[in-house]
């Protein structure tokens, strides 16, 4: 099944005011996942496999490469056993690149938040609005949320990240 999120990444220079606000705001905390993310070479989109102590599914998505709030499409598949599936996928489809990190992951309603810690990049923030809970919300809907907590944590349109974490490491 396919479903819709608008999101945004940026640098995060005080990633203790992002979570003290998410907290006094209400959020759940789900708790801090370590995270392998292995992305496989295909003809167009990105297929990744997430790999973590609390996610672990294959998503193929697309995304295009701009900044602010964009929309990306999306698929994706809950997966037991991770090893197995990295193995199948690489040797079917070779890997192009793959990104450590560690992410505190909350939720307020609809949005999902990111605090993430990646090695050689620095600190991010990502908010990702989507109607997977809610297919009623609109696009515009989902893209005035990202607007509001972008403004809520003080995110400045030069802190925007417009590439993948993948992207960024290949440079």
């Amino acid at each position: 099944m396919s479903h819709i999120n608008i999101e945004i990444k940026a640098k995060c220079f005080h990633p203790e005011k992002v979570e003290a606000f998410l907290l006094s705001a209400g959020a759940r905390f789900v708790g801090l996942d370590h995270q392998k993310d292995t992305y496989f070479i295909i003809p167009s989109g990105r297929l990744k496999l997430r790999q973590g102590n609390i996610e672990n599914s294959l998503i193929f998505y697309n995304r295009p490469d701009k900044e602010g709030p964009k929309q990306s499409d999306f698929s994706l598949s809950k997966i037991t056993d991770g090893a197995a599936t990295e193995q199948v996928l690489t040797n079917a489809l070779g890997v192009k690149v793959t990104v450590e990190k560690s992410r505190k992951i909350f939720y307020i309603d609809n949005v999902k938040f990111h605090l993430d810690e990646v090695p050689g990049l620095g600190s991010f923030v990502e908010i990702e609005a989507g109607n997977l809970a809610d297919p009623s919300k609109t696009i515009d809907d989902l893209k005035n949320q990202c607007d509001h907590y972008m403004k809520a944590f003080e995110v400045d349109e030069k802190d925007l990240i417009h590439h993948s974490y993948s992207d960024m490491l290949l440079e």
